[in-house]
């Protein structure tokens, strides 16, 4: 067996920006294909509908791409470049890994609560009567249930035909064929993938095995307890054991400073591993709660340090930091949380709470990589000034905000900023 390779925490960190495309800034602006690229090198990009800033799966592409059309992504399912399923959690999926999930479509008792299974067996005629709706009357929203209840009459009430209609999402006969507004629209899956043959599934031993050798692939290494959780196929203790994969010559161990245990990568993220004592993150943005690099809230605070939990499942009373707490990266440290929301109509991005990580120095430089970043992030959703309620260091606060007043209205002039 080759000799082990070895990393140190920082160069561990660096190789993990990289792979999920966190390291450095991009230059070029970014097109509808730079979309598609960037989903497809992370495999999977989660869906949520909150939309207090921009709704999650537009701000991990933002992270990544900087200023873009939104409608890209809406386009690029209905062209079945992408589809929706469950993966890590609801998400959007490359159109080639359909096989890869199919699986679970086939066998969705074993989807747990995500498949229904006991609200199926207590609603059949439920499940048949939106499939004849389907076959008769085409591609359908939830809402048009509703909207048809609403003008009297029919046996059509919205939750249980929202109910039937995501059960037999998980179950594979239906997929979302496109998004209106962000509404799902619902269609047959023969009329959506009219050409697929379950011969071309991968069988679940097969596509368990897959998501191990991916998780490593996206997050350029890890330990085995993190990567279980990427497609969501199992919890700490992955299956099949990564040491296996590695025997087998599938997947690469890891020596990373500090660590007793091996780490893994995919082969393919081998010129990457050689090269990581040169790289050198410079990308400072605002994430998602929803980004990759953050999700498994335990490998953020192993290996970034970062105790990060989203909040706006949390009574008020209770929240910390704030509704929809955005991680602030910035140049491969998480160095705070922004609890953000973007004021369209009134063209102002508030800044409700601010605070900076334990052990994080305000600084001139600090201040002016958070002000670029921020103010990149209004000015994608049209806002041209800014407020601020709260900071944890009300001074670095009040100069940031300066700062950041000062970008939007475009005197950067003004501002002395640091050279990358």
């Amino acid at each position: 067996m080759s000799a082990r390779l070895q990393l140190s925490r920082r160069e561990a960190r660096a190789v993990q920006l990289a792979s999920l495309q966190l390291l450095k800034p991009r230059r070029a602006r970014a097109g509808k294909a730079d979309v598609l690229t960037c989903i497809q090198q992370m495999g999977v990009l989660q869906i949520d509908t909150i939309n207090v800033v921009a709704r999650s799966p537009y701000l991990v592409l933002w992270s990544r791409l900087g200023d873009y059309d939104m409608r890209w992504l809406e386009q690029l399912l209905a062209e079945r470049a992408l589809f929706e399923y469950w993966a890590h959690e609801a998400c959007f999926v490359p159109i080639a890994d359909y096989a890869l999930l199919r699986h679970r479509m086939l066998d969705p008792a074993a989807m747990g609560w995500k498949s229904g299974e006991n609200w199926r067996r207590q609603h059949p005629h439920a499940l048949q009567e939106v499939l004849q709706h389907l076959q008769q009357h085409g591609a359908v929203r939830a809402a048009d249930f509703e909207a048809k209840q609403h003008k009297g009459g029919g046996w059509w009430e919205w939750k249980p035909q929202k109910r039937a209609l995501e059960v037999l999402f998980t179950r594979g006969e239906v997929m979302i064929a496109r998004r209106e507004k962000f509404q799902r629209v619902y269609d047959l899956a023969a009329r959506v993938l009219p050409d697929w043959d379950d011969a071309q599934a991968l069988t679940r031993e097969a596509a368990q095995q897959e998501f191990i050798l991916r998780a490593c692939l996206r997050l350029g290494v890890a330990k085995p307890a993190w990567l279980g959780d990427y497609y969501r196929h199992c919890k700490t203790r992955p299956q099949p054991h990564p040491a296996v994969l590695a025997q087998q010559g599938l997947l690469l161990e890891v020596q990373v400073e500090g660590e007793h245990s091996p780490w893994y990568a995919h082969p393919d993220n081998l010129a990457l591993l050689q090269d990581a004592a040169n790289l050198r993150p410079t990308h400072s943005t605002l994430l998602s709660p929803f980004d990759p690099l953050v999700w498994d809230r335990q490998r953020a605070l192993e290996l970034f340090d970062f105790d990060y939990r989203i909040e706006c499942y949390t009574p008020a009373a209770r929240r910390r930091y704030g509704y929809f707490c955005l991680p602030l990266l910035r140049r491969g440290q998480l160095v705070g949380r922004l609890d953000a929301k973007a004021h369209r109509r009134e063209g102002v991005f508030a800044l409700q709470a601010l605070h900076l990580e334990p052990g994080v120095k305000p600084s001139a430089a600090l201040q002016t990589d958070l002000a670029r970043a921020i103010a990149a992030c209004a000015a994608w959703h049209g806002c041209t000034a800014a407020s601020l309620t709260y900071a944890s260091d009300a001074a670095f606060g009040r100069s940031l905000l300066q700062a950041l007043q000062m970008r939007l209205a475009g005197r950067e002039d003004l501002l002395k900023d640091e050279d990358e």
